[in-house]
């Protein structure tokens, strides 16, 4: 027996929506989540997903391509419309519609219109949102399955409660698959959240350590080595992005040194170049993290980190995280359902 086949499976709303066998979504990272790791994760099992981002539309065709040289299974393509120019977000949403990707997610700004186009280009529709008002908006827009970040996500954060609160506030009023995340990293996560009410989880920051993961080795050691409060929530990471569009990133030099960590605008921040990727300079204050491409100053690069950093212990290839993640779920699970059948069981 291979060792997907003899990792339990959980099946939900969810897995029946995506057609995965395990309730997990890899996130679509921006710059990180390339090919290799989106292909690693639904080859997997789970469904993985590429962050495009802002990225020219060729390269976007060839890593669609290169995901399906590597795995037959489903996958999607993360566009965030708040952040994207409308022309080039145009020029992104028809490679993939020609290349009939199946599923899209979208983030930030809920964009009806965009839910609209991709529905009607056959896709199923994933909505990540940060609060109960946009989880329902994205519901009645048509998205297929809505992803509720809470305050302890790492990379861009749209909402301000923890998860614990958001998620079942949300779950209470959508008929719609939902998903966790934001500091989810283990199989006791995916059960919390399974609890909460989710049909499943979205992951970050234990798939950017990942060894498929595009960043840089240099994060994904930071990632390892950060302590339980090793993340900040700030806006200090601005530039790239429009205005009031908080992080939560690692601590360095570039927080430690900051004054402030509220209250920062993209336009005024000074642009100083502190690395290069692709020809491309990188600003101390950008929201670029530093890749496998990348050359500089990593230090002071913005160090995307969810909470649950602090409980990532290595780099581990995707398909482990995924059936770590599956094997402690269901065994936690089935500790509780024993817990709850011996308690029924005494006597008054």
């Amino acid at each position: 027996m291979t060792e997907a086949a003899a990792t339990p499976t959980l099946p939900t709303p969810l897995t029946e929506r995506l057609g995965c066998r395990y309730p997990i979504i890899s996130a679509g990272m921006g710059g990180p989540a390339r090919a290799e790791l989106a292909a690693a994760v639904s080859e997997a099992g789970g469904f993985g997903l590429l962050g495009m981002v802002r990225e020219a539309p060729a390269l976007i065709e060839s890593e669609i391509a290169e995901v399906r040289h590597r795995t037959a299974r489903p996958f999607g393509v993360n566009l965030i419309p708040f952040a994207t120019d409308p022309a080039l977000l145009q020029d992104e949403l028809a490679i993939c519609f020609n290349a009939r990707v199946p599923a899209m997610c979208f983030f930030w700004e809920v964009f009806p219109g965009v839910v609209e186009q991709a529905k009607r280009a056959g896709c199923l529709v994933l909505y990540q949102v940060g609060s109960l008002e946009d989880a329902l908006l994205a519901e009645s827009a048509g998205a297929d399955i809505v992803i509720v970040q809470g305050v302890e996500a790492g990379g861009h954060v749209k909402g301000s409660l923890p998860l614990s609160v958001l998620l079942p506030r949300v779950r209470d009023r959508l008929r719609i698959p939902v998903a966790a995340s934001g500091g989810i990293v283990d199989g006791r996560g995916l059960a919390a959240a399974l609890a909460l009410g989710a049909d499943g989880v979205h992951c970050g920051t234990v798939f950017l350590a990942s060894t498929e993961s595009f960043a840089h080795d240099y994060h994904k050691q930071r990632i390892v080595e950060a302590g339980l409060d090793d993340t900040v929530h700030t806006d200090l990471f601005a530039i790239n992005w429009p205005p009031n569009s908080p992080v939560r990133v690692l601590k360095n030099s570039v927080t430690a040194e900051a004054g402030q960590l509220w209250g920062h605008h993209p336009d005024r921040l000074p642009r100083e170049v502190i690395g290069e990727d692709g020809g491309r300079p990188l600003y101390k204050f950008s929201t670029d993290s530093p890749l496998r491409s990348t050359t500089g100053d990593l230090e002071r690069m913005a160090l995307f980190a969810g909470q649950g950093a602090g409980l990532i212990g290595g780099i581990r290839p995707a398909a482990e995280v995924l059936r770590m993640m599956m094997r402690e779920a269901t065994s936690v699970l089935g500790e509780l359902g024993a817990r709850i059948a011996e308690t029924k069981a005494r006597p008054d």
